[in-house]
């Protein structure tokens, strides 16, 4: 790495994050011209400093900052893996990773990028590798998963130590493998992918099996057409 990632602690300590309910991404507070913003979430937000730049600092909301020890005891635990980012030190409120190249799955399909099947199949290996480590594969979602070189990476790792399956990514492979086709290579509009993302959360509300969700889903959008 070319400089330490400490250069960037005095650029961190004018950021604030807080968090918001139902699920919704979190708030930046504050301002700094040596960082950018490469990533939101619900607990926290992603920088990239200008001046250390092959680094990426996880700068948890002020509620969950009890989050930070276990996500860094779950890349500890984890090990090296071209899976998953690096961590390299952990603060109070902040994991220190590398910073990975590569547009998000979720980015890819803003933008029209083809996302080959071994993308996929690299995140089945990825589940099962978490697994032998004694961990719990959660919480892998297009916003979670790089693709770099046609190969996938995943970014979060946060809630591996939690239990029970949350049918997130087999939701998504079912997508996936039942109708990518339908917009393969061709640009989401945001609102849209927005909208699904909405309702996937509320679906167990509505619908009784992902597949009623699924057909409520093609039948209200254009990727009907």
């Amino acid at each position: 790495m070319e400089n330490n990632w400490e250069t960037a602690t005095p650029y961190l300590s004018k950021i604030r994050v807080t968090s918001n309910p139902n699920n919704q991404p979190v708030t930046i507070h504050g301002d700094s011209d040596g960082l950018k913003c490469i990533g939101v979430g619900t607990d926290a937000a992603v920088f990239q400093c200008l001046y250390v730049p092959s680094y990426a600092f996880k700068l948890y909301a002020e509620d969950k900052i009890s989050k930070v020890n276990i996500e860094k005891e779950v890349y500890r635990t984890l090990g090296a893996s071209s899976f998953f980012s690096t961590c390299f030190a952990a603060t109070e409120n902040y994991l220190v990773l590398s910073f990975e190249e590569g547009p998000t799955l979720f980015d890819c399909l803003l933008q029209g990028i083809h996302i080959p099947e071994r993308v996929i199949l690299d995140v089945e290996d990825a589940r099962q590798y978490i697994r032998e480590q004694g961990l719990n594969p959660r919480d892998i979602h297009l916003k979670n998963i790089l693709m770099q070189n046609g190969r996938a990476k995943i970014i979060d790792v946060s809630e591996y130590i939690q239990p029970g399956n949350d049918f997130r990514f087999e939701h998504l492979k079912k997508a996936y493998e039942d109708h990518y086709h339908r917009m393969d290579s061709k640009p989401v509009p945001f609102w849209l992918l927005e909208t699904i993302r909405k309702w996937y959360h509320q679906r167990q509300k509505y619908f009784s099996t992902y597949e009623e969700f699924m057909q409520f889903v093609i039948k209200h959008t254009t990727f009907k057409k």
